[in-house]
């Protein structure tokens, strides 16, 4: 692999060198004004003829390579679904699955499955499959065949700073003589050093004074938030950061407006960072009862962004879980109606399913899924559905549904779909523990 790469720039200068000595001798015959004898012209032509055929060799090579190269045929292992072609930065995703990274990154901007597997992608990780890059590598220099290397504009190396560069990144960002464009450029920094260093993470809370008031001091200026969004987010990843972010009075309203006002990167990095800080119990009463909560669900709402959405109501879950008032508060905020418009579009059904189920025991919810017709959306559901844990919730909201509501309407849509698809005899023969139980609740209703 290195041997062809040297070859191939070998052969590429060269080729560049003898047109440009060609270009010369023709210069000097065609402006010399018939001054030169003509044995000089007799030497000037030799001389042409003899760059013109060793250009032709050297272009000849060229051509062999290529084509020895595109002869062998890439195994099929080695090249990316998604390009069909070799693969030049594999990295694994979370069902398991390599990838080529920029095709990958691409397809999880607007769909959280995985391309091959088709399962739902619970967090969005992308791992440089060293292996796999090891193998290729030595395949191609086994096999003489050029891989592309990966674009210089791809690769940046960050230099962890030590703790005086960190302070002086600081005050640049909270300076009033710092110029905006500097500003700009300090926070930028902060947000890859954050990203790839937990020292960082940790000295910059810790250690520096009013590090995180000082660190939002330019927002009035700046016009999007995403570098500071982004290592508030890096920061919150570190657990003994997580209290004291939650508890600065402007992170939490920041994140809010970031997730209304954003870039995409923007929303997604504030709705990230609300799901971080709220893995402390004391942190979801404080985001709970603050513009967040509805921020979260106004997003969840929205269906512009796949990511940020999903995202949004993992933070509205795990703020819910085992905190009755958040549960309360968001469904009077319309958590609810935000999670039907998401299963009614089959957008993240796996994360809106759980999130309808965990309210469905409230009288309000069940009214809202009944006025909005959502019953046909979840036996369809049911009926194709191989995931367990999909299943479980859609039927823990249809069982919620007969038994909140002992609707005679409801009774019927059921009793139809158990004849014509036996859809809660399956489930109470094949589904999980709660499943079952709420499938073989069903059928004694519909049997009674």
């Amino acid at each position: 692999m290195a041997d062809s790469t040297a070859d191939a720039t070998e052969t590429n200068a060269d080729t560049l060198t003898l047109r440009r000595e060609l270009k010369k001798v023709l210069r000097e015959n065609l402006n010399d004004g018939g001054v030169k004898d003509r044995v000089e012209t007799v030497k000037s032509i030799d001389e042409a003829i003899r760059i013109l055929n060793r250009l032709k060799i050297v272009e000849s090579k060229k051509r062999k390579r290529e084509s020895d190269s595109s002869s062998v045929e890439v195994p099929k292992e080695f090249k990316c679904t998604l390009s069909k072609t070799i693969m030049i930065d594999p990295v694994i995703i979370f069902s398991g699955q390599t990838y080529e990274k920029r095709y990958i990154t691409e397809w999880l901007n607007h769909d959280l499955t995985c391309p091959t597997a088709k399962q739902v992608l619970y967090r969005v990780c992308l791992t440089p499959n060293h292996l796999i890059n090891e193998l290729i590598t030595r395949w191609c220099l086994a096999n003489k065949y050029d891989r592309p290397a990966p674009k210089p504009s791809d690769i940046y190396y960050v230099t962890e700073l030590f703790t005086d560069g960190i302070e002086s990144l600081l005050q640049r960002i909270s300076s009033p003589s710092s110029s905006v464009a500097d500003q700009t450029e300090a926070a930028k920094e902060l947000a890859l050093q954050t990203e790839k260093f937990v020292n960082v993470r940790d000295f910059f809370i810790k250690e520096l004074p009013d590090s995180i008031t000082r660190l939002l001091t330019p927002l009035s200026v700046l016009g999007d938030e995403v570098d500071i969004v982004t290592a508030l987010f890096n920061m919150s990843t570190f657990e003994k950061n997580k209290t004291v972010l939650a508890e600065n009075h402007q992170v939490i309203p920041l994140l809010a407006k970031s997730m209304k006002q954003g870039s995409v990167v923007t929303r997604r990095n504030a709705t990230l960072t609300l799901a971080s800080l709220s893995d402390i119990d004391s942190n979801k009463i404080i985001i709970g009862n603050s513009v967040a909560l509805k921020a979260l669900i106004d997003l969840i709402g929205e269906l512009d962004d796949l990511s940020a959405t999903h995202d949004a109501l993992c933070a509205v879950i795990d703020l819910c879980c085992d905190e009755r008032e958040n549960w309360k508060k968001a469904i009077s905020l319309g958590l609810a109606p935000a999670a039907i418009k998401n299963i009614k579009a089959r957008r993240n059904l796996f994360e809106s399913l759980a999130a309808l189920a965990l309210i469905s025991p409230h009288e309000r919810v069940i009214q809202e899924v009944a006025n909005l017709g959502v019953i046909y959306d979840l036996l369809s559901i049911l009926r194709k559905t191989s995931c367990m844990v999909t299943c479980e919730n859609a039927v823990v909201i249809v069982g919620n549904m007969y038994a909140k509501s002992r609707e005679r309407s409801i009774k019927k849509i059921l009793a139809e779909e158990e004849n014509q698809h036996k859809t809660f005899t399956k489930i109470a023969t094949q589904g999980s523990v709660v499943a079952v139980m709420k499938a073989q609740g069903i059928l004694q209703c519909i049997n009674y």
